[in-house]
C-alpha cells in the first residue's frame, strides 16, 4: 500500500470570471520530493494557497495522512504540520536567526533564553545539513542563508509537509546544491516536500515524482526516472519546446562598440557602494550576459546605464555619444531600450491601457503627435499592429496591463522597447517568473534583435538563460566585474564559483 502524506481529489477553486483549479488531482507521499510544474496561470499558486489554508476550496477533498482536513488559516495548516517557504522571505531583519526561528511559536516563552534557543536552532540546523549562525542578524546574511532560516522556521514548528515556492530563484548553483542536500535529509526522515519551480533541470535532479498542471487541471503525474525535460515542457504547454543553445546566423561584432562603460561607480538606495569601477562593452549584434547572484549590483548597473540612477563616477557611452549622468530622456534619445526586472511597476504603468503603455516612450514625436497634440488614431494603429506582431493575448488595446498574464505583460513591454529602433537593449531578468512557453518567446525575440544588429546587455540570475543566449559572459560579485570570457566552452561550475566570490585565476 502506498504511504500517502497529502491527497487532494477533485479540488475546485473559482474566482469571478475564472476557474483557477478545475478538479485537480494531487497526492504527495511520505519521504518524497514532489515537483509541481505549470505555466503562469496554470493554478499552482492557488493550489498551494489551498493546501496552506489561505484559500478554501469550492469543491473537492483534501486528506492529511488519510484524514479529511480543511484549514481556515495558514496557522491552522502549520499546526497540522504543513508549512510553506515563500519566494519572498518573511524575516525580521534586525532580529537574530534564532529569534526569527522561534518568532510566532506558541511555545516560545515571553522572555527568550538566548543560550538555550541558540542551542536548539544549532542542533536543528546540523540535523538537516544547514550552516547558519543562530546569533547572526538577518541583515548580515546572504540570500541563501536567509532561505535556510525560513526553512528552519517551518521545521522548528514540526512541519511534516513543506512547500517551497521557486526556492532556487536567487541562489548560486553551489547554494542550490546545498539546498538539495537539505531536502534529501528532510525526506530521509519521512518528511514530504512540494517543490514548485520552472527550472526543469533542477526538477529532474531533485524530485522523485512530478505533477504538471495546465489551465487549472492536472495533466498528469510522472516518475522522474521515466520522463525528460522535453516531455515535461510538452506537458506544460501542449507543444514541443527546444532547449539547445541558440545557433547565431549573424554573430555579433565586438569590435564595433555600441555600448561602453568606463570606470563606472555607483551607490544603492541606502547610500552604500554598489558599483566599483565597472568597465565593459557590447558590440553591434552582440549579446553580453551579466551573471551574478541577486544583490551584487546588477540592478544598480542597469539603472545607471539607462539614466534611472546617477553614477558617482565614470562614463556611459551609447554609439559615439557620452550620455549625461542620470538623464533617462537622453538615454532614450541615444537609442537605448530598457527591459527592467520589475516589468509591471518600473517597465509599465499597471493601471494604463495596453495602447497607452506602448505609446509611453514615443508619444512626443511623430507620427504619434504633431505640434504638441496627440494623434489618437495613430496611437491606436501602432498599438494594434504591435499587439498582433508580438501575439499579445488581450481582450483589446484598451485593457489595463495589470489584467494581463505575466507573459503577455512582458510582450507588451518588449513590443514597445523593440519598436523604438534601438541601438542597444538592456534586458534585466527578461524571463523571470514566466512559464516555459513565454520564456521561449522572449528569448527568441532577443536573438532576433541581436541578429538585426542590436547590442544586447542581458542581466540574469538564470545561468541556463545566460549560457544559451550570450556570446560573451561577465560575472558580477560585490559590485565588481570578476570575469569577462567567451560563452563558448564555459561550464556552470565555473560561473557558479565566480558568482560565489571566486576569482577567474583560482577557478581555471
Amino acid at each position: 500500500m502506498i504511504d500517502t502524506a497529502l491527497h487532494m481529489s477533485g479540488v475546485v477553486k473559482r474566482f469571478p470570471g475564472v476557474v483557477a483549479n478545475d478538479g485537480v488531482e494531487f497526492d504527495v507521499r511520505h519521504g518524497e520530493v514532489h515537483a509541481l510544474l505549470g505555466e503562469n496561470g496554470a493554478g499552482k499558486s492557488t493550489l498551494s494557497n489551498i493546501i496552506t489554508g489561505l484559500y478554501r476550496p469550492d469543491d473537492g477533498v483534501m486528506k492529511l495522512d488519510g484524514v479529511p482536513v480543511s484549514f481556515s488559516s495558514p496557522r491552522a495548516a502549520l499546526d497540522a504540520g504543513i508549512g510553506m517557504v515563500h519566494q519572498h522571505f518573511r524575516l525580521v531583519q534586525p532580529f537574530t536567526v534564532a529569534e526569527n526561528v522561534v518568532l510566532g511559536n506558541p511555545e516560545t516563552p515571553f522572555v527568550i533564553d538566548s543560550r538555550s534557543t541558540n542551542k536548539k536552532v544549532t542542533e536543528l540546523a546540523k540535523r538537516f545539513d544547514m550552516a547558519v549562525d543562530p546569533s547572526a542578524r538577518i541583515w548580515q546574511l546572504s540570500v541563501g542563508e536567509q532561505q535556510r532560516v525560513e526553512i528552519l522556521k517551518v521545521l522548528y514548528r514540526g512541519a511534516r509537509v513543506l512547500i517551497l515556492d521557486e526556492p532556487t530563484a536567487v541562489l548560486t548553483p553551489i547554494e542550490a546544491e546545498a539546498l538539495f542536500r537539505t531536502l534529501r535529509a528532510m525526506t530521509a526522515e519521512g518528511r514530504s516536500v512540494i517543490f514548485i519551480s520552472h527550472k526543469l533541470d533542477e526538477v529532474m535532479s531533485v524530485s522523485d515524482r512530478i505533477t504538471v498542471l495546465r489551465g487549472g487541471r492536472t495533466v498528469g503525474t510522472v516518475d522522474r526516472k521515466s520522463t525528460s525535460t522535453r516531455e515535461l515542457a510538452g506537458m506544460m504547454v501542449g507543444r514541443n519546446i527546444e532547449f539547445s543553445r541558440v545557433v547565431r546566423h549573424n554573430p555579433g561584432n565586438p569590435q564595433e562598440t555600441v555600448l561602453s562603460l568606463s570606470g563606472v561607480c555607483g551607490i544603492d538606495d541606502r547610500g552604500r557602494p554598489a558599483l566599483n569601477q565597472i568597465s565593459v562593452s557590447v558590440g553591434r549584434g552582440e549579446i553580453v550576459g551579466v551573471a551574478g547572484v541577486a544583490g551584487n549590483g546588477q540592478r544598480e548597473l542597469a539603472e545607471v546605464i539607462t539614466g534611472m540612477r546617477p553614477a558617482t563616477s565614470g562614463s556611459v557611452t551609447v554609439g559615439d555619444k557620452v550620455l549625461p549622468n542620470g538623464n533617462v530622456r537622453e538615454a532614450i534619445k541615444s537609442g537605448l531600450a530598457h527591459i527592467p526586472e520589475d516589468r509591471l511597476h518600473t517597465g509599465l504603468a499597471a493601471g494604463l491601457s495596453v495602447e497607452h503603455n506602448i505609446a509611453l516612450k514615443t508619444y512626443r514625436t511623430p507620427p504619434l503627435s504633431r505640434f504638441g497634440m496627440l494623434r489618437r488614431k495613430a496611437i491606436s494603429e501602432k498599438a494594434s499592429g504591435l499587439v498582433t506582431q508580438f501575439d499579445v493575448k488581450t481582450p483589446d488595446i484598451a485593457t489595463p496591463v495589470r489584467l494581463l498574464s505575466g507573459g503577455n505583460v512582458q510582450k507588451v513591454l518588449l513590443s514597445r522597447e523593440f519598436s523604438t529602433d534601438p541601438l542597444v537593449i538592456v534586458a534585466a531578468s527578461p524571463t523571470r517568473g514566466l512559464d516555459v512557453g513565454a520564456t521561449e518567446t522572449v528569448r527568441k525575440r532577443l536573438i532576433d534583435v541581436a541578429e538585426a544588429g542590436v547590442g544586447v546587455l542581458l542581466i540574469s540570475e538564470d545561468l541556463e538563460e545566460i549560457m544559451s543566449l550570450a556570446d560573451r559572459i561577465v560575472v558580477m560579485y560585490g559590485g565588481r566585474l570578476v570575469a569577462d570570457m567567451p560563452a563558448k566552452g564555459v561550464n556552470r561550475e565555473l560561473i557558479g564559483l565566480l558568482m560565489g566570490g571566486g576569482t577567474q585565476e583560482v577557478v581555471q
